[in-house]
């Protein structure tokens, strides 16, 4: 088994930050993103998406998309349980975790590949106004994150979970995308700081 890795790009680090709250260690193979490596012939035989990350089973079986790939192996290691155990905290966690990728890390993901200038030869063609648009919607969701983390630890509950980890990464990803976090997100701020102490987040 291997994981073809794109080291900083957040859909790789998903999947590492998943593996190292699970204590999972998988051969990392790393591919040069800002090298274009991804879009090469060896990815694209196994990803003809031509997306990053990709696991190779050890009988050439491929999986890709960050969170199948964590729902693989959430099913090989129940524990911790990182989607939910009772079928309402698995709701609670799909619940989240779909508002936290549409949401958030998407419209993070479009107000930077449409608006950075490096990103010119990867998102073709890259629309400014659309990313433009995207920021405000950022901010929005941000307000009503704030109001619900005023209750709870995390997102999907009492537990730390993946929507937690896609929540985590969007919100590092507003740096690059220069997205500023409010002040007044004091309860976002808090959760942010919590997910960013863990060890995984430096995986």
């Amino acid at each position: 088994m291997k994981l073809y890795d794109g080291g900083k790009a957040p859909n790789p680090r998903r999947v590492r930050v998943f593996l190292a709250e699970k204590g999972i260690e998988v051969p990392l193979v790393p591919v040069d993103m800002g090298a274009m490596a991804h879009r090469g012939p060896d990815i694209a035989q196994k990803n003809p998406m031509q997306r990053l990350p990709v696991l190779e089973l050890d009988d050439g079986t491929v999986l890709t998309e960050s969170v199948a790939i964590c729902r693989y192996f959430e099913e090989l290691h129940p524990e911790p349980a990182l989607f939910g155990r009772s079928a309402l905290e698995r709701a609670r966690v799909e619940e989240w975790q779909r508002r936290m990728e549409l949401d958030l890390f998407l419209r993070v993901a479009h107000a930077f590949r449409h608006t950075h200038p490096a990103m010119k030869d990867w998102e073709v063609p890259q629309v400014a106004e659309w990313g433009e648009a995207n920021r405000p919607k950022v901010l929005d969701f941000l307000a009503f994150l704030d109001g619900e983390l005023a209750n709870r630890e995390f997102a999907a509950g009492d537990g730390f979970s993946i929507a937690d980890i896609t929540g985590m990464i969007a919100v590092d990803f507003m740096k690059p995308a220069k997205i500023q976090m409010p002040e007044e997100f004091t309860y976002v701020r808090r959760w942010h700081a919590q997910l960013a102490a863990r060890p995984s987040a430096k995986a």
